[in-house]
């Protein structure tokens, strides 16, 4: 057996590399034997701004994240809170900051430092650049957190509102839920600032939160508190159009790749295609194909393309989308495979499209070819709003696991 992946948007050499090199592993594992290549066209084929983006009105450094707007459903509370957080890490430290705490009359010595004090002497005493290998440090090079670790902590930890809710924090169990505020205010900061790049799942987040607590006086096992449920319930209304504006500068500017690429090869698609036949055509064995988001796209439109020629990418056993936009590209119009209202030709692969209903950018297949037995979704999640989550599939077993199922009742 042999596969092929396919990366998607935004994917640049060096991502790519640490990308491919965890599906290669996860792969090999569950197929011992296998071969898993994979196809690079990010330097060759991939999006750049000519001018520096200056056709963006307002352009700015932001952070942020988008929201969930598959469903109609209310999101969970867990990613709603950290979309706002991504949105304004120290949202939850200036609740805290501004409602303060109830006291319970413990009287507190003159010279003494408060409890709240003492967590932010021990925040401001982390360091900026942590051990790689202990599982602090391990973690955030892992998350592609590393770099923007030691902004996030002086940003967080140099803030006017860190200080106030240090001030109102007298007790000790004001001091655990301060210390947990500001573990995800610079977990949250690290997040927004590597954006794209950031790869992250939601356990992995909350791991890196909780490393955060212990080593700044706080119980890793106290939950948000009562600022995270008063960001949890604002959360749950938020709308899409204020944190779209907070986004748009960095996430047009700075990230033009991650759409960028989708917008060139919707314009000069054709030789992205030949290359992805020319690599499948390498090798006389059964493939699976796995593409990610625009790889995804790009491989639809091959195999539909080929097939309807009545010259079908030879070997191609199954076809895997993870996070893909062609469903949603056939339903517009822009699909350059197929049609609005053609189905599949004969000669396509089985497709099992795996989306988090969290991605913005992923869609559902089954439901746009209604009847055809080839088509099926699957649905995971990695605990993380947009834009993390879209990073995040293939940290999930339970990705790899749907491969294999579908694998084993391809062949």
């Amino acid at each position: 057996m042999r596969f092929l992946f396919v990366h998607g948007t935004g994917v640049r050499r060096a991502r790519h590399d640490v990308l491919f090199g965890r599906v290669r592993d996860r792969l090999i594992a569950r197929f011992p034997g296998a071969t898993v290549s994979s196809c690079y066209w990010g330097d060759r084929f991939g999006a750049e701004l000519s001018t520096g983006g200056v056709s963006v009105p307002g352009v700015r450094r932001t952070r942020g994240a988008g929201e969930d707007v598959l469903t109609t459903a209310p999101p969970d509370v867990v990613p709603a809170q950290w979309l706002l957080l991504l949105t304004d890490p120290l949202c939850e430290v200036r609740v805290l900051a501004e409602a303060g705490w109830e006291s319970s009359g413990d009287f507190t010595l003159p010279g003494v430092r408060s409890a709240g004090s003492e967590v932010l002497g021990l925040l401001a005493g982390l360091p900026p650049a942590p051990d790689r290998s202990d599982e602090f440090g391990a973690l955030l090079r892992d998350t592609g957190l590393f770099g923007g670790f030691a902004g996030a902590l002086e940003r967080v930890a140099g803030s006017q509102e860190a200080a106030r809710a240090g001030r109102n924090a007298t007790e000790d169990g004001h001091a655990r839920e301060l210390a947990t505020a500001l573990a995800r205010a610079v977990v949250a900061d690290a997040l927004a600032a590597a954006g794209p790049e950031a790869d992250c799942t939601g356990d992995e987040r909350d791991r890196l939160v909780q490393l955060v607590v212990t080593r700044i006086g706080g119980d890793a096992r106290m939950p948000g508190g009562r600022a995270a449920a008063v960001l949890g319930r604002l959360a749950l209304r938020v709308t899409t159009q204020p944190v779209l504006n907070v986004w748009r500068g960095s996430f047009t500017t700075g990230s033009a790749p991650f759409i960028g690429d989708i917008l060139r090869y919707q314009a000069r698609g054709e030789a992205l295609r030949d290359l992805l036949r020319e690599r499948i055509a390498q090798e006389p064995e059964p493939t699976v194909v796995i593409g990610h988001s625009l790889g995804g796209i790009a491989l639809v439109d091959l195999l539909a393309l080929s097939a309807a020629r009545g010259e079908p990418v030879p070997d191609v056993r199954l076809l895997v989308t993870v996070g893909s936009q062609a469903p949603f590209l056939y339903e517009m119009g822009a699909l350059t495979g197929l049609a609005p209202g053609e189905g599949l030709p004969p000669g396509f692969p089985r497709w099992l499209n795996v989306f988090d209903r969290q991605d913005i950018l992923a869609f559902l297949a089954e439901p746009v070819f209604p009847g055809d037995a080839r088509v099926s979704d699957h649905e995971v999640s990695s605990g993380q709003p947009f834009i993390p989550c879209h990073s995040a599939y293939f940290k999930l077993d339970s990705v790899y696991d749907r491969i294999a199922h579908a694998v084993a009742e391809t062949t």
